[in-house]
């Protein structure tokens, strides 16, 4: 059992004394009915609780896919830029959330975004292999070579190496657009690994990670809450 306020503040991304005043003031509904009580108990399983007229999602943690635009930045807050939790649909914030992993500033796609530190571990550690893939479009051609390079690791100017990926052209793109594939994250990772090989990504777009892929009907800039099946496909035969 959990008190109301309790509950509203935690899933509905409301401070504790916010909770309180929309509960007090009429806004709160338990199974249907008015509750104007902060204190009242109830049971996040089998209770139905609205605020504003909209339901309040009672799973303890929430995964949300974003299909991220450019010119916003991976993080939870900025002093200049809005950030992906800014731009969440008021029904999908809750406190805590925060992005499963990043992307570059203009970078594009699919940004996970979760209230879940575990979860977010299993995504972002290299030793699960949980594969990553982008659209990249270049400045230049990609050549067997620059594929070669890929699957041997490429190596920054710093001396870093990167794990072995994957490269694929894609048809019709007169081998400008390439497929990245990756089980890591550092920064700026695919940009750097194209400009060791002299090729200047001009677009890029984040189009899976697992076997969760982008929703294309999903607009870029929109959200939407995944499902449990969702969540399990990015670890398919990685995570048991």
């Amino acid at each position: 059992m959990e008190r109301l306020d309790k509950f509203l503040s935690s899933r509905g991304g409301y401070s504790r004394r916010e909770a309180q005043k929309l509960i007090k003031g009429g806004e709160v509904g338990v199974n249907g009915e008015i509750c104007k009580i902060p204190e009242r108990k109830l049971d996040p399983e089998n209770d139905s609780v609205t605020c504003g007229g909209k339901t309040v999602c009672a799973d303890e943690h929430i995964y949300i896919m974003l299909n991220k635009p450019a010119g916003v930045v991976s993080a939870t807050e900025d002093s200049r830029d809005a950030t992906v939790i800014d731009i969440l649909p008021p029904e999908l914030k809750r406190k805590g959330l925060f992005p499963a992993g990043r992307l570059d500033k203009d970078t594009e796609g699919l940004l996970i975004i979760t209230d879940d530190g575990d979860f977010a571990h299993k995504i972002l550690s290299p030793k699960n292999h949980i594969e990553k893939r982008y659209v990249a479009r270049l400045d230049g051609e990609i050549t067997e070579d620059t594929i070669r390079r890929f699957e041997q690791g490429i190596v920054f100017s710093d001396g870093t190496k990167c794990m072995p990926a994957g490269l694929e052209i894609v048809p019709g793109s007169q081998n400008s657009t390439g497929i990245v594939t990756i089980c890591e994250g550092k920064f700026h990772q695919v940009k750097k690994m194209f400009a060791v090989c002299g090729l200047k990504v001009v677009h890029l777009q984040r189009i899976s990670v697992g076997n969760l892929y982008i929703d294309g009907k999903l607009p870029i800039g929109s959200a939407k809450k995944l499902t449990n099946l969702d969540v399990d496909a990015i670890f398919i035969g990685k995570i048991h």
